[in-house]
């Protein structure tokens, strides 16, 4: 059975401020890489990134081609930045 909805001003959510485009369209950004695979095809393998998106959440991660994401965005791949941010998505080293 339902009840009836009594406001509560702690039910408010603010949105997130997103830039949008003139045709109501807004640019993706990656924010990190979570994880790294190498995918084996019939001849060749290929080099596969997970990559975290802005306004994204983990869960909606997406597997990119390392080549396509070093060419597009070489920032992401700098190892000191990326093992930290890693870490701490993991739970290690979150009291220093």
């Amino acid at each position: 059975m339902l009840r009836k909805y009594r406001s509560d001003p702690s039910h408010l959510l603010e949105p997130k401020h997103v830039e949008l485009n003139l045709d109501l369209t807004y640019e993706e950004e990656p924010v990190m890489i979570l994880d790294r695979e190498v995918k084996r095809l019939r001849n060749k393998n290929v080099s596969l990134v997970k990559v975290l998106w802005r306004n994204h959440k983990v869960e909606e991660a997406t597997w990119e081609p390392e080549e396509t994401m070093r060419t597009r965005y070489p920032y992401l791949f700098d190892s000191s930045k990326n093992s930290r941010m890693n870490s701490l998505l993991r739970g290690e080293n979150c009291h220093t």
